[in-house]
Parts: C-alpha cells; sequence; structure tokens
C-alpha cells in the first residue's frame, strides 16, 4: 500500500542486528505488510522509509523491528558502530576474495569517511571487544564456513582471507576458538559455528 501523499515523510532509519541478506528481506517484508509503510531502500543496518505522518510514528516502527529481533538506532556513535559491523561483515563474510583489498583499516577509513583511530576509539566505547578482536572473530567464522565446504585447502584459505601464512591462520584460529585449524578441518563439531549477529 502507497502512503498517502499529502503528509508522507521520508525517512532513513538505521538498523541494529541486521548481518545477511535474509535480514534485509524480513526488514521490508515486515515494515511493508503492516500497510501503512513503503519501503524505498533497504540494505545492511539502513533503511529509508516513506509513510504518513499522521498514522506512523517511529515508535510504531521500531516496535516493528524489535518484534523481529532488530533494533532502531538512534545514537550517532551507534550508527556509526552499526555501520562499521555491516561493512566488515559485507567485506569479510560476503566478499569472495579479501586478500586483494586495502588493509582493513584503510578500507573502514575510505569508506566511512572517518580516520581508522576515530572509528576504533567509538568501536571500543560501545562495544564489549575492541574493534581488532571484532575483525579477527569475522575472519575466523568465514573461515570455519569455508572450511566446512571442503573445496579450498588451508594454503587458499589462508591466502583468500588475507593471511600471510597457514600458522598465521593457525594461530589465531587456535587462540578464537581454542582449537587448531587442523583438529577443526578433521572434527566440524570442536568448534561450532557463531551466529554473525552474536559476534
Amino acid at each position: 500500500m502507497q502512503p498517502h501523499t499529502l503528509n508522507t515523510k521520508r525517512l532513513e532509519i538505521h538498523i541494529k542486528n541486521m548481518v545477511c541478506d535474509s535480514c534485509i528481506k524480513v526488514v521490508k517484508w515486515e515494515l511493508e505488510r503492516t500497510g501503512f509503510i513503503q519501503v524505498e531502500q533497504v540494505e545492511l543496518g539502513k533503511a529509508i522509509l516513506q509513510f504518513n505522518e499522521g498514522v506512523i510514528n517511529t515508535e510504531f516502527i521500531s516496535a516493528v523491528l524489535h518484534r523481529n529481533g532488530f533494533e532502531l538506532i538512534t545514537d550517532e556513535d551507534t550508527k556509526l558502530v552499526e555501520k562499521v559491523k555491516s561493512t566488515m561483515i559485507q567485506l569479510i563474510i560476503f566478499g569472495n576474495n579479501t586478500n586483494h583489498i586495502l588493509r582493513n583499516s584503510d578500507f573502514l577509513a575510505q569508506e566511512l569517511g572517518y580516520s581508522y583511530s576515530h572509528i576504533s576509539k567509538i568501536f571500543n566505547k560501545k562495544e564489549t571487544t575492541t574493534l581488532e578482536k571484532y575483525i579477527i572473530r569475522l575472519k575466523i567464522e568465514k573461515v570455519k564456513e569455508l572450511i566446512s565446504y571442503n573445496e579450498l585447502s588451508l594454503s587458499e584459505i589462508s591466502f583468500q582471507m588475507g593471511y600471510s601464512s597457514v600458522a598465521h591462520l593457525s594461530g589465531q584460529f587456535k587462540q578464537v576458538t581454542g582449537h587448531s585449524v587442523q583438529d577443526y578441518k578433521k572434527n566440524f563439531q570442536l568448534s561450532n559455528r557463531t551466529s554473525i549477529n552474536k559476534i
């Protein structure tokens, strides 16, 4: 249903816990099925909506999102943190080859328009982990996924994920999971996959 044109408001909202393409579909579907909101655009962590101000307010939008495990973000620092997360998820989890891009710090600064030190400071202030540890954990989850496909050697995975060597990958893997990458390759159950929104 199209919103009434006389009092139509166009609003960009920022959304916490959007971590995959399915999240994009759920947000679009749930907002549009209210019958009062038109979703103009939606991507990880963000949506642009049109709605009649006389019928809908941000509390209503927040309630729809909350029912589906998402949160409406209003704080500027939290918005930046969610942009960092969605940018790194797109790069590491959905990207085809992490190895041939800029360093993570340069990439984030370029994408978000802030210095890496500012981004890192805000991230570390708002989260229970540092930005560096968050990126490492994302990479390890992607490594687990690649191992489970059983299509690439550890050397190929190491190269694709931007590690200098299998030994470097193995060291980080053990630090995060408590198991060696070779043991995990033999027995996937040693270290279960972690949902991206729980990292």
